[in-house]
């Protein structure tokens, strides 16, 4: 049920060892600063609290999710993971 309340919150929820695993394998799409937002997005944050931690703004952490999201064709941040 925790699950489901954060993502009603428009928070995002991340399985801790897909997240582990897709960090291990290769390469894949995404530019390095992708991956740095993904990867601070991986440890529970919003938005702003990953635009704090990189130093960006909220909008820049957003199209940098989103274009991860593109590139991946996920459905959800969770599901980015895999190409970290």
């Amino acid at each position: 049920m925790e699950t489901v309340r954060r993502v009603h919150a428009g928070l995002r929820v991340v399985d801790p060892a897909l997240a582990a695993e897709s960090l291990a394998s290769g390469t894949g799409p995404l530019t390095a600063r992708e991956r740095d937002v993904l990867r601070e997005a991986r440890r529970g944050g919003t938005v702003s609290e990953i635009a704090k931690a990189l130093r960006l703004s909220n909008g820049t952490v957003r199209n940098h999710l989103s274009a991860a999201i593109g590139k991946t064709g996920a459905a959800t941040r969770a599901e980015e993971f895999g190409w970290l």
